[in-house]
């Protein structure tokens, strides 16, 4: 049996981490990506992370078939405000400068906050846990956004009743992040075309390159990239986004 349940899940700051930047500033995701969902999930659910080097950890090899998807809350046209922070590291270990102190200036989500759904399979034991924890409030170690001192929290459990795919009858919203799999010019004639026209509010569409999974075949063990795209605008029927589901017969999201 599938169960689709949701949390509004919050930090009071958050740095999901670029790898492909470095110096002189640390660059961070605006969006929560995937991988780092499931490393939050693993956390509560008490899976281990990273042990070993060039090891996918637990937590991961058992929930990456997870469908999940991922609603920004709180944001102003997909964005969260950021701010940048410049720290010293003088453990001694992370520079080989003398005295052994690195200054490290990062950027850094301010109060970032999603509402994620979890597509659960109650067959699977895993499965079973996560909601029950999440249900719960319950977190066997402490999840954090990126960094061990940016804890998260979580509210607003939902399980939802009904869910169907969307068959494209009629003009549609997306409340969550998609796949982009057509050119930006075509989602931008999609959003202010005829039924764009009858809505009243600003009208945005964000676009962000995010980690979609870990790149199983290298050691390294970099991440898997895919387009995504946000926006509050409705889309006429002829522009159809794949695995978009209708949720208790309002809601419309993407699971992935």
């Amino acid at each position: 049996m599938n169960k689709l349940i949701s949390i509004d899940l919050f930090a009071d700051f958050g740095m999901l981490k670029k790898p492909d930047t470095n110096e002189p500033v640390y660059l961070t995701f605006n969006m929560l990506h995937k991988p780092a969902l499931l490393g939050i999930i693993g956390a509560i659910i008490g899976e281990k992370g990273f042990q070993k080097f060039g090891e996918l950890p637990d937590y991961y090899k058992k929930l990456k078939d997870l469908k999940v998807s991922i609603q920004p809350l709180n944001h102003e046209n997909g964005n969260y405000q950021k701010t940048i922070i410049t720290y010293n590291n003088t453990t001694g270990m992370a520079s080989k400068e003398t005295g052994g102190n690195l200054m490290i200036t990062e950027q850094t989500l301010i109060a970032p906050a999603y509402r994620c759904y979890f597509l659960l399979d109650f067959e699977n034991p895993l499965h079973q846990k996560i909601d029950e924890n999440l249900s719960k409030y319950h977190a066997e170690y402490l999840p954090y956004l990126g960094k061990n001192e940016f804890s998260v929290w979580w509210k607003e459990y939902k399980a939802y009743l009904e869910i169907i795919d969307f068959n494209f009858s009629k003009e549609y919203k997306i409340e969550s992040i998609f796949y982009k799999n057509e050119t930006v010019s075509k989602y931008v004639a999609a959003a202010f075309g005829r039924a764009a026209r009858n809505e009243i509010e600003t009208r945005f569409l964000y676009f962000e390159r995010l980690p979609i999974r870990y790149n199983e075949d290298e050691k390294l063990i970099q991440y898997e990239y895919t387009d995504f795209v946000f926006t509050n605008t409705k889309f006429e029927t002829d522009l159809k986004i794949e695995n978009i589901k209708v949720i208790n017969n309002e809601s419309i999201i993407q699971l992935f």
